[in-house]
This record gives structure tokens, sequence and C-alpha cells, in this order.
């Protein structure tokens, strides 16, 4: 099996961990309903606001003749709405994941438990676990933001922008899914996000497998919510085996030092 069909492999397993285990899907809905409500409420917001904010931001465009304003401010203003379904998907997970940090710990916790071998703890006060999350959240958003901004620069260009750019920013998109998702479970192990990250880019596609799918269903509203519970779970079968494909992840968990 090619790794794009493994990656895609761990989602679904991950989804099928937690409909065998009815009460941890419940408990692991929790966060995101929360946070989606949140969201919900601020895509209406920017999708109401989306054209006079693309009217204040081009006031050299007030007297150009029909239909070259109309053309410019409509792509703009739909610019700005994909521009933000995009960080949503990225943000959704990282607020949900920090919301639900207890809920998601445990649900991890025990999907290792249910595969043998060592559960690993980080040993860490859940203040500081919050708090290396909401951390790590930011510089992958600050990442991320540079990405979406050159990607909403390269969306101007003709058949390109409206071909190649969202193709490339679902897989953008896919990939930080992919790190947010399986930091729970490296994050206990001690594994610092540069590791992290490096750790992931050497299995580029299997994480792409993982991810892409998983972003392109995040777009679709009220799905996020269904499936962070089976994506927690999943991101932590694909955490074990990225870790110690042989032993499923016995690397020893050391707490991380204070930055």
């Amino acid at each position: 099996m090619s790794d794009l069909g493994a990656g895609f492999g761990y989602l679904l397993k991950g989804q099928s961990w937690v409909f065998g285990h009815g009460r941890w899907f419940g408990f692991g809905l929790l966060p995101g309903l929360i946070t989606l409500v949140v969201y919900a409420g601020a895509l209406v917001g920017l999708g109401y606001g989306a054209d006079d904010l693309a009217a204040w931001a081009t006031p050299f465009a007030d007297d150009w003749s029909s239909p070259w304003l109309g053309l410019l401010r409509t792509t703009l203003t739909a610019f700005v709405f994909v521009f933000g379904l995009f960080l949503a998907v990225i943000t959704f997970t990282a607020v949900t994941l920090l919301v639900g940090q207890p809920f998601y710990q445990s649900l991890s916790e025990e999907v290792e438990r249910s595969e043998g071998g060592e559960v690993h703890e980080s040993g860490l006060p859940l203040w500081r676990e919050l708090w290396i999350s909401a951390r790590d959240s930011v510089r992958i958003l600050l990442r991320v933001a540079l990405f979406g901004i050159a990607l909403f620069a390269c969306g101007f260009i003709p058949v390109v922008g409206q071909t190649v750019v969202p193709a490339i920013g679902l897989c953008v998109s896919g990939f930080f899914l992919a790190e947010e998702l399986t930091g729970v479970a490296l994050q206990r192990r001690g594994l610092v996000l540069k590791k992290r990250l490096g750790l992931l880019r050497g299995r580029r596609l299997l994480v792409l497998g993982f991810g892409v799918p998983l972003a392109a269903s995040f777009l679709v509203p009220f799905v996020a919510v269904f499936l962070m519970p089976g994506a927690v779970a999943g991101a932590t079968l694909l955490a074990r085996d990225l870790v110690d494909p042989l032993g499923g992840g016995a690397a020893p968990a050391v707490p991380e030092k204070t930055a």
C-alpha cells in the first residue's frame, strides 16, 4: 500500500475505533460542539462583511466602469471568504484541541491502552500542557498565515489561482491538521514542535494521506465536529507508528523544558 493510502487508512481506523467505543465518541464530541458554535458565528459575520471589506480595500476602483469594478470586488470578496475558511479549518483544530485538552488526552491514552504496550504520560500539570499546546498552536498558525498570504496572492493568477492554488492550500491544511492532531500523542512523549515537524516531513505522503481528506471533510459544516474524536484516535495510531513502527511508539516520555 502506498503512503497516501496508508495515511488514509489511519483516518479510517480512528473513526472505526471511536464508533466501536461509543462512550468515548460522545466524550470527544463536546469540545468540537463548543468551538463550532463560536466559529459558525464568526463565519456568518465574515459572510455578511466580506463585500464591505472588499470595497474598503479597493477605494482606487470606485471610478472604474462596469463590469471591471464588480468583477474586482466580487473576486476579492470570494477570496476573503475562502481565506477565512482556510484559516477556520486550521484554527478550528487548534482551538478545539486547546479547549478539549483533558478530553482528547484521555481519549488518546485510551486508544493506546486498547492497542497494548506502554501508555505514555507527559508528567506535566494540566496548566503546563495547556500552555505548551497554546504556544505550539500559535507557532503553527504563524506558519499557516505565511502560506495563506502567499496562496492568497497567487489566487489572482488566472487559471492557476482557481486550480493549482486551492489544491496546494488543501495540502497545506492537511499537513498542519495532521501536526495538530498527532501532537496530542507526540507531546506526551516529550517531542517538541521542531522534532514533531521533522518527524512528519520525513513521512510527508503518509501524513498528507491522513490530513488532506480530513481537511477536505472539515470544509463541510458540522462534519468536523463528528470526525474530531476519530481524527484524534487515528492520529494517535499514526503517531505511535511514526515514533516506533515496530513497537507502537515506545519512545520514552520526557517532559518538555520550560521555554
